[in-house]
């Protein structure tokens, strides 16, 4: 997969393609990226605007986060209980738990 292109230059390629001045594909051409990234570049310059809706990039990395949050709190969960199941074996007549030494 190609490196993706800086910041800085979709921010300037898609001012540029945004002036009207040119084409989309003559821009694209004209910077060597594909007529198709540089219409996704606008689009999601849209969003970020607030031209258009959809999920911003901030918007994005907070729901990855909070995703990554709660599978994290789902197999804390677990732990605990395989844990409070475990526990609760050793109060049941006959299931006594083995001494430490």
């Amino acid at each position: 997969m190609p490196r993706p292109h800086p910041k800085e230059f979709r921010d300037d390629v898609v001012a540029i393609a945004r002036q009207g001045e040119s084409t989309v594909k003559q821009v694209a051409k004209d910077f060597g990226i594909s007529e198709s990234c540089l219409r996704n570049w606008l689009h999601q310059a849209d969003v970020e605007d607030g031209a258009r809706p959809g999920v911003t990039a901030s918007e994005s990395a907070e729901l990855r986060e909070a995703r990554k949050r709660v599978r994290l709190l789902e197999q804390e969960n677990e732990v605990l209980r395989r844990a409070a199941a475990y526990f609760a074996q050793a109060h049941l007549p006959g299931n006594d738990l083995p001494a430490r030494p």
